[in-house]
């Protein structure tokens, strides 16, 4: 199962910068991984962990903009199409090297 965070943040403010930097720092050292600018997506075992890192994000989220969190199962996520621009190797797109504790 993936959870995918898709999110717009202003920027207008440094204060807003920071915001962003903050949210965008607690995605990456929560395990999530940037598809592309503002989508990130993270491996988790089961819908408990899903319910987890959602609950988490909640926690962490910005004073204004926009969060969204998805759930799919992996055979979902398989079936992505890139329809413009080449298919990235860069991010982890299988759960091979996933360790469950």
């Amino acid at each position: 199962m993936r959870v995918i965070v898709f999110f717009d943040l202003p920027i207008a403010t440094s204060t807003d910068k920071k915001e962003y930097r903050t949210f965008r720092r607690f995605l990456i050292k929560s395990g999530f991984v940037m598809m592309q600018q503002s989508v990130y997506n993270k491996i988790v075992p089961n819908s408990t962990a899903a319910d987890s890192i959602i609950a988490s994000i909640r926690r962490n989220r910005p004073t204004k903009g926009a969060v969204m969190a998805l759930r799919v199962t992996e055979k979902q996520f398989a079936r992505i199409e890139f329809i413009v621009g080449d298919k990235r190797t860069g991010f982890l797109d299988n759960d091979d090297k996933l360790i469950i504790l």
